[in-house]
């Protein structure tokens, strides 16, 4: 950790989706008055009392696993000495070196009163579940093992909120999040092993006619139903995705340029001649494989631009990045 941030006039830590303490400042070590070999490798809950350990879990994993980041969180944290420290929190969820992290900000508050209903609305909630432990030693022990027991609901529930955030709600398949994160990791892959893999953007034929002609309900079928064939037609290995409107995206593991025009076929033809009803379906693919020098915008840049060449070259049909490349092809 550099200087700058290691003093830097606010807390900062890193944490693990599990937890686990990767890098602590100065700034923070100091004021919970710890040395930085006593937190690193440790639980961030350790730094708290046990009604802001079911506050941390109630509120911050979930959101943050839903969405990417926790804005303004009032707590406290608890000093080596046992006292609480109140503080405001903000945390944001990345991927570095390939795996997922929580970067978290710490600012003291300053202006408590300003914030004591808030804190006191939310500790009175928590301490109705522990108001027992200040009878009996026997009943902090009971309250113990029900606090287990809702951790495992609560770790069950962050899993659910997961797989939520990460699926598209009308058609079933994984949303744009998940494609980009997965497209993060095909490349960083593809940079340690040279395995090569491909991209499909996936595009339906005048689906504004569909809308127009038979309203969005109908269109909103058609992509649930696409949706279906799409997933049932690939690959355990591939990744199918909506991509957003009426485009999908597919990523071809171990795929290059001859296997993934002949997969893009495959999927297009299934849908020139599946059953649509009274209405015709196809789709405009276009594919690109990865190169060295690709990074995620430029990949899905080729695959974009060889769609359009499928689109102007009559659509109903897959057209290649290096084929589009080669015929002067761009993008609309």
């Amino acid at each position: 950790m550099d200087i700058q941030l290691d003093m830097a006039p606010c807390g900062y830590f890193s944490i693990a989706d599990s937890g686990i303490i990767q890098s602590i400042n100065q700034t923070l070590l100091t004021l919970l008055g710890y040395e930085r070999n006593e937190l690193l490798g440790r639980h961030i809950e350790s730094t708290m009392s046990v009604t802001n350990k079911l506050f941390f879990h109630t509120y911050f994993y979930p959101y943050i696993q839903l969405y990417g980041h926790v804005d303004e969180m009032y707590f406290s944290f608890r000093t080596s000495d046992q006292q609480d420290v109140p503080v405001l929190l903000n945390g944001v969820r990345r991927t570095r070196n390939g795996e997922s992290v929580i970067d978290c900000v710490v600012v003291v508050m300053r202006k408590r009163i300003e914030h004591e209903k808030d804190i006191m609305n939310t500790k009175t909630k928590l301490q109705e579940l522990y108001q027992a432990t200040n009878e009996a030693n026997q009943e902090l022990e009971r309250l113990h093992e029900e606090y287990k027991v809702k951790q495992q609901a609560l770790i069950k529930v962050n899993d659910q909120l997961e797989t939520m955030a990460s699926t598209d709600l009308l058609t079933g398949l994984k949303n744009r999040r998940f494609f980009q994160d997965k497209m993060l990791e095909s490349l960083a892959r593809f940079q340690e092993t040279q395995c090569v893999f491909s991209l499909l953007v996936v595009d339906i034929d005048h689906f504004k006619h569909i809308n127009d002609t038979y309203g969005h309900p109908i269109g909103d079928l058609v992509l649930g139903n696409l949706a279906g064939l799409l997933q049932s037609v690939s690959r355990s290995t591939d990744v199918v995705a909506r991509y957003g409107g009426e485009e999908f995206v597919i990523i071809l593991a171990d795929c290059d340029r001859e296997q993934a025009v002949t997969i893009a076929e495959r999927y297009r033809s299934q849908v020139a001649s599946a059953d649509w009803g009274e209405y015709n379906i196809t789709v405009s693919i276009g594919a690109a494989t990865v190169s060295q020098e690709d990074t995620e915008q430029s990949l899905f840049q080729k695959a974009d631009q060889a769609l359009y060449a499928s689109k102007t070259g009559g659509r109903n049909r897959v057209t290649h990045a290096a084929e589009a490349a080669s015929n002067g092809s761009k993008p609309s």
